[in-house]
């Protein structure tokens, strides 16, 4: 009797093809394949976005590329560390605790958060459990829970999470078309003049090259030339709040949305954002930690926007964190009572 050993007669494993329904249209590719291949790395995800392995309609595509319904995506077979090859939804084995955050508005449209700084808003390259990643765990039974926008790492404050494909679309179409208002709380050096109160300059994404003084290949963002045609139109709108000590605490709104745009453009007026480890003053940043501030004075303070379902205005604001407030207390002690 001939016995035949499966191991050596099985097929190699091959690509998969996952057709993209509605219920995922407008999703990005990362958080797609993140889903699909639970126990996968978010490293190697990206990786094999990178290499070209994972194609939407035969076609390369990006992380941040958004999905359509219909769409054909192909996911090679990837292999874990146990030297298993994984097909699509395998048991999940991500082990990071999850995590709330402080909620500023729920309902079954939407929830809004108060983001801490130093959490990505979703997992990446270096990153294995951002905030979207977390909320999913901790919310087992949700079926729907999407980005609206992002917040840098660094920058705390307010972020929306949609719970309804309907709302993600709904709330999208409003920070696309500029029709929601985002102002922030952010602290510079000095005094900032009050007559300068907005900045249209255009922005250039980067990324940065060998002997530049930086992590090669990091990207970063520069301010160019009003003529130049390689620019994206960048608007930033400035009040100067209140004097703080030897500093300007300013109320800042974006009327685009550009990578890194606030801290570019003020750094570019000669005004950095205290602490700030990209476009910063760096000896001022090490004075600075001495003073108890290890972070970037920039939060996302107040938000505007119309509810997906009701259409009714909706204005949010987010209190200065605890290490923030205590820092402008710092440098301003309140004065003495008086009896």
């Amino acid at each position: 009797m001939n016995i035949i050993d499966p191991d050596k007669t099985a097929k190699p494993p091959s690509a998969k093809t996952i057709t993209v329904d509605e219920e995922s249209a407008g999703q990005r590719l990362d958080n797609f394949l993140i889903k699909h291949l639970k126990g996968v790395p978010k490293t190697h995800v990206y990786r094999i976005i990178r290499s070209g392995e994972v194609r939407i309609n035969k076609g390369r595509v990006e992380a941040q590329t958004r999905l359509n319904t219909g769409d054909l995506v192909r996911v090679p077979p990837v292999r874990l560390s146990q030297g298993k090859e994984l097909g699509v939804a395998p048991a999940p084995e991500d082990t990071s605790p999850p995590k709330e955050f402080p909620v500023l508005l729920e309902d079954e449209w939407m929830l809004a958060i108060n983001k801490p700084s130093g959490v990505a808003v979703h997992g990446g390259s270096g990153v294995s459990f951002g905030v979207i990643e977390q909320l999913r765990s901790a919310r087992p039974l949700a079926k729907f829970l999407e980005l609206v926008h992002r917040l840098d790492k660094e920058t705390s404050g307010i972020l929306l999470i949609a719970k309804k494909r309907s709302s993600l679309t709904q709330l999208q179409a409003q920070f696309k078309g500029r029709e929601t208002g985002k102002t922030y709380l952010a602290l510079v050096r000095g005094q900032w003049p009050s007559n300068k109160k907005v900045i249209d300059l255009p922005l250039l994404k980067y990324t940065v090259g060998a002997g530049d003084g930086v992590s090669e290949g990091e990207r970063r963002v520069k301010v160019l030339a009003h003529n130049d045609p390689t620019g994206m139109r960048a608007i930033t709108l400035v009040k100067l709040s209140r004097l703080v000590g030897g500093y300007s605490l300013l109320e800042v709104t974006i009327k685009t949305g550009r990578t890194h745009q606030i801290r570019v453009h003020l750094a570019s007026q000669g005004y950095p954002i205290v602490g700030d480890d990209k476009y910063g003053d760096f000896e001022h940043n090490r004075e600075l930690k001495k003073m108890g501030l290890k972070r970037m004075f920039l939060h996302a303070w107040r938000l505007r926007f119309n509810h997906p379902n009701s259409d009714k205005s909706v204005l949010l604001e987010a209190p200065l964190p605890l290490e923030l407030q205590e820092f402008i207390d710092h440098v301003q002690p309140a004065p003495p009572k008086t009896i």
